[in-house]
């Protein structure tokens, strides 16, 4: 079984509620349909039912509850809410309202919060940003999180390296040039995701254009100070660097540029030096070696919602789907 259904057969077992709020997208609706024909997740579709129904024709979407902002009768218990969260910013009962009824996600994640849903998937129709802002302000971070960051579970077909093919690439969404101490959380929150997505033990590698001294750069001084950092604070984690990317995953290049290590060549758990890095790796991986890229899925929010690719298809959000579905079960 691959990733992505052994992940669907683990949400099924612990069905919980997904909120998506982007139902003027076709593709969100047609991954409405299919996440409950399959029995994946319990589905929350905001908007007007009778915009979403025009939208939805030929879909089956049933079984979502459809729920109106301007019409529900929980609108005022989240205009409290609201408020009382972000009442040291000047949030007022007008404001909350107006940014409840105008901005569907913000309504979805107030539900999150309220605990009327269990995690939230947007980013379709959204940049990062717009779908975060309210994540950060609303939910704000999950406790002894240091950093929000975002990840892809990078699944590449007919692959001998990690686990099976299976990686997980990060920072490759959210944080733009990461410091030491930043990269080093990454590094430990990647490990803990690693652990509840595929199940099996993170090998995490510090990745640079520099291994174990090969180059001399300031560049390469970050991620060393980010490798100490992290084997200080997980030190229960299989965690080395600086690499190169295939002295990380490589098993005869870890074993020539970096004898004797346990880490080196078994990665599965690859820490990019910045965004930049991380972004491009993943998208060549995507289009070069045709992987399955899920994500950017975020770590760090106290309860999970996660942003889409713009050029997502509706098959990708049904995968981030099942993933914030099993995210939310181990909350």
């Amino acid at each position: 079984m691959g990733f992505i259904d052994t992940i669907k057969e683990r949400a099924k077992q612990n069905k919980k509620t997904i909120v998506l709020p982007e139902t003027s997208d076709r593709r969100t609706l047609e991954a409405a349909a299919k996440i409950l024909e399959e029995g994946i997740a319990n589905i929350i579709l905001v908007g007007k039912k009778e915009d979403i129904e025009a939208g939805a024709q030929g879909l089956n979407i049933s079984g979502a509850t459809i729920v109106d902002p301007f019409t529900t009768e929980k609108l005022s218990g989240y205009v409290d809410l609201l408020v009382e969260l972000r009442k040291s910013k000047g949030m007022t009962p007008e404001a909350a309202k107006d940014a409840l009824t105008k901005d569907f996600l913000t309504f979805g994640v107030t539900m999150v919060k309220a605990g009327d849903a269990d995690g939230m998937v947007a980013g379709a129709i959204n940049a990062t940003a717009n779908v975060l802002r309210p994540s950060l302000q609303i939910l704000k971070t999950a406790p002894g999180t240091k950093l929000v960051s975002a990840f892809f579970v990078m699944v590449v077909p007919d692959c001998e390296y990690g686990a099976n093919g299976t990686f997980i690439f990060s920072d490759a969404g959210l944080n733009q040039n990461p410091n030491a101490e930043e990269l080093a959380a990454i590094a430990g929150s990647s490990a803990k995701s690693f652990q509840l997505l595929v199940g099996e033990e993170p090998v995490v590698a510090m990745l640079s254009h520099s291994t174990k001294g090969s180059a001399k750069h300031a560049d390469v001084d970050k991620v060393l100070e980010a490798t100490r950092l992290a084997k200080e604070a997980y030190p229960d984690v299989k965690i080395d660097g600086e690499y190169q990317l295939d002295a990380a995953i490589v098993p005869s290049v870890g074993a020539q540029k970096a004898p004797g290590s346990d880490i080196a060549g078994k990665a599965n758990v690859l820490i990019f030096p910045d965004l930049d890095a991380g972004n491009i790796g993943y998208k060549l991986t995507q289009r070069l070696a045709k992987a399955e890229a899920y994500g950017p899925i975020t770590q760090g929010i106290a309860k999970p919602v996660n942003d889409l690719s713009r050029g997502c298809t509706a098959e990708d959000i049904v995968g981030v789907i099942a993933i914030t579905a099993v995210q939310a079960a181990a909350n």
